[in-house]
């Protein structure tokens, strides 16, 4: 298990925190769902499921801020070349323990979601490239590319660090899509980066890597179903990849937004881990912690805590994000809040990150 919520708020706060909250042991053991075949709109929803909370907040960054991929925190790891930028665009993301962004979307419709890989292997540092905490990874993206062939070009001369404490590593793999429906899966597996790219990437959970995922899905025929047709039912995150593939074949086209989010959401919650759930031993247990979604040509991000009754959304066209504006930031862990939430965010001292 991760460590103590209050350790991530006292003076020990360091790169043992962020390697203790994306441990093997409590796993990020994700869903990530594109839904952009459906005519109308690309949506894209995700899961994030964990042993404990994440402490999640909602971020506002505006462009115009620098950022330095050699820091966890206000930690600097001591990275011979870390990657240091200025954002080109504003976005909205959720963070995990104050220390990272695992998932968000910017001002011109990429988004990005961070899910657990037990195969991750970033390779030997290569000081050539420049390097990047692997939970900078998906806000360095959304902070400097508008689709995602850019963002795999900005990839080319980067190279994500595994931060690592007692045996625990940031294990990660990233999924990204943009608003016109491109997608990609990026995975570093026996110190390489493999990618898949192309629009027919639509569903990836945590493990095993992509390409045995894709494998699995082989053994599947889905050819007229129907409420007969057997399908894997627990929730290791193989079971959760067929449902996914599988309802997902199975939609009709929306009638607009609200049906399309509804109906992503629907998926996510399908391919959802139920409050204590049984994980890889005896007596250890996850669920799911909350949802998104995100209409990645309006710029609007849904979020649904699973402890909450409400979905609540931010829009991003109504924000301020020019450079200077402040950073905004809002807890989602309120029973009242519900629906548009872009006037309940409050500025913040000092950026988390």
């Amino acid at each position: 298990m991760a460590a103590p919520h209050h350790f991530f708020h006292d003076s020990m706060w360091s790169i043992l925190a962020i390697a203790l909250a994306m441990s093997a042991s409590t796993a990020l053991a994700c869903t990530r769902i594109l839904w952009n075949t459906n005519g109308v709109l690309a949506v894209a929803g995700r899961t994030m499921d964990w042993a404990e909370s994440t402490e999640p907040r909602l971020y506002v960054f505006p462009k115009g801020m620098p950022r330095d991929g050699g820091r966890v925190g206000p930690i600097d790891f001591g990275d011979e070349n870390p990657l240091t930028w200025t954002s080109r665009y504003g976005s909205v993301v959720v963070s995990a323990y104050g220390l990272a962004s695992v998932d968000g979307l910017n001002e011109k419709g990429l988004a990005m979601h961070l899910l657990f890989l037990t195969a991750t292997d970033y390779g030997p540092r290569n000081p050539e490239k420049a390097g990047l905490h692997a939970g900078l990874w998906g806000q360095y993206l959304l902070d400097n590319a508008a689709t995602v062939e850019e963002a795999l070009e900005r990839m080319k001369d980067v190279q994500p660090i595994m931060v690592e404490h007692a045996g625990f590593k940031t294990s990660l793999h990233l999924a990204i899509e943009d608003a016109s429906g491109d997608s990609a899966i990026i995975e570093y597996v026996d110190g390489q980066p493999k990618i898949y790219h192309g629009s027919e990437h639509r569903v990836v959970t945590n493990d095993p890597p992509y390409d045995q995922q894709l494998l699995e899905l082989e053994k599947w025929d889905f050819t007229n179903a129907t409420r007969q047709t057997p399908l894997p039912g627990n929730v290791n995150p193989i079971d959760r990849f067929v449902r996914a593939n599988y309802f997902l074949k199975t939609l009709r086209k929306p009638e607009g937004e609200r049906e399309a989010i509804a109906t992503t959401l629907s998926l996510a919650r399908n391919a959802s881990v139920p409050f204590n759930a049984p994980y890889k031993t005896p007596g250890t247990i996850y669920d799911t912690e909350y949802r998104t979604v995100v209409n990645l040509e309006a710029r609007r991000f849904f979020f649904e805590l699973t402890t909450s009754p409400n979905v609540i959304w931010v829009n991003l066209e109504d924000l301020e994000l020019s450079p200077g504006s402040p950073v905004l930031t809002l807890n989602p862990d309120d029973i009242h809040l519900s629906g548009n939430v872009n006037k309940e965010f409050t500025p913040v001292a000092e950026p988390p990150f």
